[in-house]
C-alpha cells in the first residue's frame, strides 16, 4: 500500500517522534514538568535509536532505479552462482525458474529475470562492477542490502545443498555490502532453518496446534530459524520474531526497492517464521 504524500507525512512526523510523545506524557502525569523535560529527553534517545530504523521504507513511494537495479543485480548473481562451478546444470536451471515462480514475478519480469541469469554466467561478467552500480545507488539502504543477500541464500539453498562454490560467490558479495562473514553465516544458517518450515518443504514441516509434540531437533531448527539459541528469553524471542516480521512486511521491501510482484517471496518467508515462532511458543507452555 502507498500513502498519499500528505498522511504519509503525518504518519511519518508520529512515528519519528512517538518515544518523546509517550515519554512526555508519562513524565508528566507522574512528575509533573521536571517529568516532562526528563521524559522528553528519554523519548528522544529512544527515537534516535529504534524509531526511525524501524519505520525505515514503511509507505514509502518505490525507487523506480533501486528496484531495477536491484532486480539486475539479483539474477545476475543468481546466474553468477549457477555457473560458479564451471557449469550451469539442468537442475539449476530449475531451481531458478522455480525461484522465479516461487517469488510470483510477471511474465515480462520472468523473461526479463531469465535474460538477466544468462547473463551472469557469461565469463565477461564482472561481479565487482555489478555490485559497484548496485551500490552506488542503493548503498545506503542497509535493509536492502540484506535483503539482496537473504534472496541470493534462499537461491543457493533451493536444492537443500549449498557448495562450496556459491557459498564463495556469497561471500564475495558479502564483502562488498560491508556485511561480515559471522553474519552471513548467521543469515545462510536462517534461511536454511526456515525452509524446514515451508509449507510442502523438503523436510515435511511441523504441523502445529494438533497435539504433536516436536522433537529435539525440530525445535533446534525453529530457533535457529529466527536467529536464537534455545536459552533465550521470552522477551527476546517476540523481539527477534517481530524484527523478521517487520523486515519481510511488504511495504517496507516495496518502499527500499524490492519490485512488487517479488514480495512474494517475503510473504512465505514470513510464514516460515510464524511456523517456526509457534512452535517455540507452544513448547515453551
Amino acid at each position: 500500500m502507498i500513502w498519499p504524500a500528505k498522511i504519509q507525512g503525518q504518519v511519518q512526523i508520529i512515528a519519528y517522534h512517538m518515544g518523546k510523545i509517550i515519554g512526555g506524557l508519562i513524565g508528566l502525569s507522574t512528575l509533573g514538568i521536571l517529568g516532562l523535560m526528563f521524559g522528553l529527553f528519554v523519548g528522544h534517545i529512544w527515537d534516535s535509536r529504534h524509531t526511525a530504523q524501524n519505520f525505515s521504507g514503511f509507505g514509502a513511494r518505490p525507487d523506480p532505479r533501486a528496484q531495477e537495479l536491484f532486480f539486475e543485480t539479483l539474477f545476475r548473481l543468481m546466474g553468477k552462482m549457477a555457473k560458479a562451478d564451471g557449469r550451469v546444470s539442468v537442475k539449476e536451471i530449475q531451481q531458478a525458474e522455480a525461484l522465479m515462480a516461487q517469488s510470483g514475478l510477471t511474465a515480462e519480469h520472468r523473461e526479463r529475470g531469465i535474460e538477466l541469469f544468462k547473463q551472469g554466467t557469461q565469463p565477461e561478467f564482472d561481479v565487482r562492477s555489478q555490485m559497484t552500480e548496485f551500490l552506488a545507488a542503493c548503498g545506503r539502504n542497509n535493509r536492502l542490502k540484506q535483503t539482496l543477500l537473504v534472496y541470493l541464500i534462499t537461491m543457493a539453498h533451493a536444492d537443500g545443498d549449498m557448495n562450496t562454490a556459491e557459498h564463495d560467490v556469497l561471500q564475495e558479495v558479502a564483502s562488498m555490502l560491508g556485511i561480515p562473514g559471522v553474519i552471513l553465516d548467521q543469515l545462510i544458517g536462517m534461511v536454511g532453518a526456515q525452509a524446514h518450515f515451508r509449507s510442502g518443504g523438503h523436510s515435511g514441516g511441523y504441523q502445529s496446534g494438533v497435539g504433536q509434540k516436536p522433537t529435539q531437533s525440530e525445535l533446534d531448527l525453529a530457533y535457529k530459524a529466527l536467529g536464537l539459541s534455545s536459552d533465550c528469553s521470552d522477551a527476546e524471542l517476540k523481539k527477534a520474531y517481530r524484527k523478521l516480521m517487520s523486515e519481510n512486511h511488504p511495504d517496507k521491501l516495496m518502499g527500499q526497492g524490492v519490485p512488487e510482484d517479488m514480495v512474494k517471496m517475503a510473504n512465505e518467508r514470513s510464514s516460515e517464521i510464524s511456523k517456526a515462532y509457534d512452535l517455540i511458543k507452544e513448547s515453551r507452555k
